[in-house]
């Protein structure tokens, strides 16, 4: 027994000689890994300093050598400043595109009108037009700006604009690609009154029983086309009217047709063989709907005036309106005739132009009548409605006949 315990407490000895050793390595350890961690930031100091010597010795030789080759620019290290600024920016930049993106899905909210809150009403109203005033007088500089402005001007698209090109549009008459066009016209139905020939003299007639309106509008164009005179139809038919008109020597016949008191339709035929031209007439205004009188006009014979008829079909036209008129036009009475070609609609206009007293502005008196001309049918030869030989005709199918409205024929 006193072995065991001999041996026992020998152990328990032994043990507890055993621990206190176990605490004092880790101490030491713990103590020892402050220390290594200094060797090695000294290490990387000193493996730095020797790559910034050699860095150095590198630079040298880089030096001698640039003697003989070009020197190599030298790279700056980025400091933390360097990296603070770009760590800014980038935010600056990231919180632009975030407000941005805010403002795009934001709800538009209605404009607050601060005229609502003035109570009184005159007081209003003289808000209101200051208000006015000072809009037109930024919107009068604007306009002076943009005309000061030099290069061309930008008008928008329109209809017009984007025209397509018609293969029978006809620009100059004198280039030699189109001499057939120009012997054409030189041979047709019109070159003896372009000749100065004759003198036109125009018949002018209505459907049966006319209303009120339609036979003042034909007395209206007595007044505007030299020589011609208006007369009742007395119900005889189209053929009997052209073979009257030849026997009196007449050169055309003007017929007149309406429906439900309204003016819609125009009949010229050119004697005595021909063309026939049907249009549809709309927009009627007489000298009264303008507010003007018949005693503005005069017994001068106006100038004819012609724009925009550039096609074949377009030529033809247009010298058949103007072969209505006479050829000489008086000056002295001011007086302008308008037939202006927009998209296949023929607008008439009647004008008597005056001059400043130095003769440097004109001004513009709207006579009337004023009408619309649409060309439906252009038939060769007198009328005839059952044999006749039609150039061009337009039915009230317009999207069928005509592919494009784009596409315009005079």
């Amino acid at each position: 027994m006193s072995e065991s315990s001999s041996e026992d407490f020998s152990d328990s000895d032994s043990d507890t000689i055993e621990e206190p050793k176990t605490k004092q390595e880790k101490k030491v350890t713990i103590k020892k890994t402050p220390v290594k961690r200094k060797q090695k930031q000294e290490d990387v100091q000193s493996d730095s300093d020797d790559s910034d010597f050699e860095s150095d010795d590198n630079n040298n030789e880089s030096d001698d050598d640039s003697d003989e080759e070009e020197p190599q620019p030298i790279k700056k290290r980025k400091t933390l400043k360097d990296y603070l600024n770009e760590k800014a920016a980038r935010q600056a930049l990231e919180e632009a595109e975030r407000l941005e993106k805010e403002k795009s899905d934001a709800p538009l909210l209605p404009a607050i009108n601060t005229l609502n809150y003035i109570k009184n009403k005159e007081i209003r109203h003289k808000v209101f037009k200051k208000e006015q005033a000072s809009k037109k007088k930024q919107e009068k500089k604007a306009r002076k700006i943009r005309k000061q402005q030099p290069g061309p001007k930008d008008r928008g698209h329109t209809i017009e604009s984007l025209r397509e090109k018609d293969q029978t549009t006809v620009t100059n008459l004198e280039d030699s690609e189109n001499e057939e066009i120009k012997k054409e016209i030189e041979l047709d139905e019109f070159s003896e009154y372009f000749n100065k020939s004759y003198e036109p003299k125009v018949l002018i007639t209505y459907s049966d029983n006319p209303c009120s309106r339609t036979r003042g509008f034909g007395k209206e164009l007595t007044q505007i086309i030299p020589n011609s005179l208006a007369t009742t139809r007395h119900r005889s038919s189209v053929k009997k009217i052209c073979a009257s008109a030849i026997r009196e020597n007449y050169t055309d016949v003007l017929i007149l047709n309406e429906n439900r008191k309204k003016v819609n339709g125009l009949l010229l035929i050119h004697l005595p063989n021909g063309p026939t031209a049907h249009f549809k007439v709309s927009n009627v205004k007489l000298t009264k709907d303008i507010k003007r009188s018949l005693k503005d006009f005069t017994s001068h014979r106006p100038e004819v005036i012609l724009t925009n008829f550039t096609t074949r079909l377009g030529t033809t036209i247009g010298r058949m309106l103007g072969a209505i008129f006479h050829y000489e036009p008086q000056f002295r009475g001011r007086r302008a005739v308008t037939f202006h070609n927009q998209r296949d609609y023929i607008f008439f206009r009647h004008h008597r132009y005056e001059f400043d007293k130095n003769g440097k502005r004109v001004k513009l008196l709207e006579l009337g009548p004023k009408f619309t001309l649409k060309l439906r049918s252009l038939q060769q030869g007198l009328f005839d409605s059952k044999t006749g030989d039609y150039e061009r005709m337009i039915t009230n199918k317009r999207h069928q006949m005509e592919g494009s409205r784009r596409r315009f024929y005079l």
